[in-house]
């Protein structure tokens, strides 16, 4: 028999030794950094496109109001696709000044 009894998940812990966090995956830590990334990045898709919807039905409620059948609802597909990559491209270039620094600090060390 061993001297340590075996953990929940079958694997064998001393006492001395630290218990993984289960909850690191989730922050973006370690492995479970892509876990994040794919969660930051599917928040970007989903903002894109509620960007350019929201801008669409704003174009089709002012061309209905003003009688100019589809000029608005154009100019509102082009300024809320034009908005939402502005905002992608912001956040993708925040990410990779993050992640720049991130290598800068642990080549430091």
């Amino acid at each position: 028999m061993a001297d340590h009894p075996a953990s929940s998940n079958g694997s064998q812990q001393g006492p001395d030794e630290p218990r993984p966090d289960p909850v690191a995956r989730l922050r973006g830590d370690g492995q479970g950094k892509s876990l994040g990334a794919a969660g930051r990045y599917a928040g970007l898709g989903i903002q894109f496109a509620a960007s350019i919807l929201v801008f669409l039905y704003a174009g089709q409620w002012l061309d209905r109001r003003l009688g100019t059948d589809p000029l608005f609802l154009y100019v509102g597909v082009f300024t809320g696709a034009g908005a939402a990559f502005y905002s992608m491209y912001r956040n993708l270039m925040a990410d990779q000044k993050r992640e720049e620094q991130e290598m800068r600090d642990r080549k430091q060390r």
